[in-house]
């Protein structure tokens, strides 16, 4: 079996259930309608899901809560009402950086309010739990920009291996990382691809900055520690000297 064609079963194996996973977000709407009440614009797909890189192993769907403008809470009060209010509905919920977690039918469900920052446009207020602060986004901006890089088969393997050595590197970081690493590189070798992004990883992952192309002032690289980057590329230097692509992502 070719280098290639063992990625390619990889892919299929972690290949998301799309219509499992809505239909698991789908079926916490009416809890979701209930409190965002008349400030809730729209509740969408995003991450992963929509970006084409989402692996069974990881969060199933993300769902970006847009609320009005006029909405009278703080962000963190969005955050939190929004935290209360699922655990009250029997959920058990997680805080995360930007957004609640959940286990709906079997699936991981990330839920993420932002608060729109004018009743027109995309541009969103997303309230950091772990930073207590504020950041602006725009999720149609990172829809974009990842799904149209060529690269969403190369990020999906990276999250595979990311995930089952349990790193704690942001997802939009190491999508940002994966498509930077192989701006040079052909289209079409998967193999080749994924091991060089291994090896962009293992030299570049602690020192590379990445902003939010959304919003400069983002700096998502500033989101995974510096102890989880240096895990990062040490655990990149490690796969790099296995011998087959078995030992690497299974």
């Amino acid at each position: 079996m070719s280098s290639d064609k063992y990625l390619q079963d990889i892919l299929k194996k972690y290949e998301v259930n799309v219509g499992g996973a809505q239909a698991a977000a789908n079926s916490i709407y009416p809890v979701i309608s209930q409190w965002g009440g008349e400030y809730l614009k729209s509740a969408e797909f995003s991450g992963s899901l929509a970006k084409g890189t989402a692996v069974s192993n990881g969060a199933d769907a993300d769902v970006f809560l847009s609320l009005s403008s006029t909405t009278p809470n703080t962000l963190k009060e969005i955050y939190d009402s929004l935290h209360s209010k699922m655990t009250a509905a029997g959920y058990n919920a997680r805080r995360q950086n930007v957004s609640i977690g959940l286990q709906v039918n079997g699936y991981s469900i990330d839920l993420v309010p932002g608060k729109r920052q004018s009743q027109f446009g995309n541009d969103h207020s997303l309230y950091r739990s772990k930073a207590d602060s504020w950041t602006k986004t725009n999720v149609a901006t990172h829809i974009s920009h990842i799904s149209n890089s060529g690269r969403t088969d190369e990020i999906r393997v990276l999250k595979i291996w990311r995930n089952q050595r349990s790193l704690d590197i942001p997802s939009f970081l190491l999508e940002l990382a994966v498509i930077d690493g192989l701006k040079f590189a052909r289209r079409g070798n998967l193999a080749e691809n994924v091991w060089n992004a291994l090896d962009f990883l293992a030299k570049n992952i602690q020192t590379k900055r990445y902003v939010d192309p959304a919003n400069t002032n983002n700096v998502i690289s500033d989101d995974c520690s510096s102890q989880d980057k240096a895990l990062v590329a040490a655990k990149a230097a490690e796969s790099r000297n296995k011998r087959t692509w078995e030992e690497i992502v299974w």
